[in-house]
């Protein structure tokens, strides 16, 4: 693997370049989140980044002194750095240097455990490895060469590491289309099971939300499954679909996907594409907010960005203000002036709001619902057990003729489809 990873429990120097509000609190978890161990931090303002070294060269000696004082064995810039930047700079603090796309694909490297998530982060580390690969070979230097003047001349290098250099291209090339061909397989797959649920009807909804916003907690909490959740950033990272039970609508697929955050490297974009195409061509997208993050707007705004540029912006969402149990905050809707439900105030972790929230779903969800009585005759027994499937029984009642008699309420496209179905009275 051409990723260069830091070792397990490695002493790490934070710099911050404050060109937002954003603070360094999310570095911090970032960096917590990679098994690496801050031993300090640095934060400074620079509007227009130096093409060189990205910082001025006062803070580069303020960093490489604190650095040094604080044995760290690691620097960590809270901004991407470009090839250049990141080889100047360490030749410079004479340590390793870490981007942040850089801390991020090493922690989606830790966290990937199925086949498909592994492939998507191989492939987002090769295109990253790609930009970076000359700075290994910087030490054949002293090959220089090619006009044939002198002893010792290498005749027909005319570059550092030439050769070497233009074989491993070759071989992350090779590579990178290797794992794009089998991610278009997975594609296919996600894009024919789509189809399929589509033909039957079946909604789909989409959580997304920035990183440790709840997502994965108030997944198990609605479709009762044990999705790994802990409190940390990208504590999820494979993609996982459930079926979820919904008044009016019956069953619905569920997907808990990877979580976003400030300035998600645009390679994980395109390498997780077929994932994030689930939320593309959701029904609804459940939009998952921490209610007690003082940069709750903030993350707001980056959540919905990443939704535009996947293309997912025109998706009709419904707002959830997860974790009340924080701010003291009760379960609460709020609607807009037709009545739809815009925002719902829920905890995943206590439940408090549950019963609103999947309400809610089946609100948003559901068109053209009315509510029938229905008569049905001893034979029509399927026709009954799928209003049931449903979960659109309001009651019941049987007489002494053996006639059922139905209080539904159902989307009335679904109701003429099972009376088309299972009626014997067609």
């Amino acid at each position: 693997m051409f990723f260069d990873r830091p070792e397990f429990g490695t002493q790490a120097f934070l710099v911050h370049i404050q060109q937002d509000d954003s603070t360094p609190q999310e570095l911090n978890e970032l960096v917590l989140s990679a098994g690496l161990v801050p031993v300090g931090y640095l934060v400074a303002r620079k509007r227009n980044p130096d093409p060189k070294t990205y910082i001025g060269s006062g803070k580069l000696a303020e960093i490489k002194a604190q650095a040094q004082e604080d044995e760290a064995g690691l620097i960590i810039f809270d901004q991407d750095l470009t090839p250049t930047q990141e080889r100047n700079l360490e030749a410079f603090l004479e340590c390793r240097i870490l981007g942040r796309t850089g801390l991020i694909l090493e922690i989606f490297a830790q966290r990937a455990r199925t086949h498909e998530g592994k492939l998507q982060v191989e492939l987002a580390q090769l295109q990253h490895a790609s930009t970076r690969l000359v700075r290994g070979w910087t030490h054949l230097d002293r090959q220089r060469g090619g006009s044939g003047r002198g002893q010792g001349a290498a005749i027909g290098v005319t570059g550092a590491g030439e050769t070497q250099l233009e074989a491993d291209q070759r071989m992350i090339s090779d590579r990178i289309k290797h794992v794009s061909q089998r991610l278009q397989r997975v594609q296919k797959q996600r894009a024919q099971n789509r189809r399929s649920r589509q033909r039957a009807d079946v909604k789909t909804v989409s959580l997304a939300g920035y990183t440790n916003a709840g997502k994965s907690t108030l997944f198990n909490r609605l479709c009762e499954s044990d999705v790994h959740a802990a409190d940390q950033l990208f504590a999820t990272l494979d993609p996982t679909l459930r079926e979820l039970q919904l008044p009016i609508i019956g069953k619905a697929i569920l997907t808990d996907t990877v979580g976003f955050i400030r300035q998600l490297p645009h390679g994980l974009v395109d390498a997780f594409r077929a994932t994030l195409e689930e939320v593309k061509q959701s029904d609804l997208i459940v939009h998952v907010v921490d209610g007690s993050s003082d940069e709750r707007d903030l993350q707001m705004t980056e959540v919905d960005l990443v939704l535009e540029e996947i293309k997912a912006s025109d998706v009709p969402q419904l707002l959830i203000y997860n974790k009340i149990d924080l701010i003291e905050e009760g379960p609460r809707v709020d609607r807009d002036a037709d009545g739809q439900p815009t925002r719902v105030w829920v905890s995943s972790l206590t439940g408090e709001g549950i019963p609103e929230l999947i309400e809610a779903l089946s609100q948003r969800l559901s068109h053209d619902v009315v509510e029938p009585w229905l008569k049905l005759n001893p034979a029509e027994g399927q026709l009954r057990s799928a209003l049931f499937d449903l979960d659109a029984v309001l009651e019941e009642e049987v007489k002494d003729d053996g006639m059922i008699y139905m209080h539904v309420r159902i989307e009335e496209h679904r109701l003429n489809r099972l009376l088309s179905r299972f009626s014997s009275r067609q």
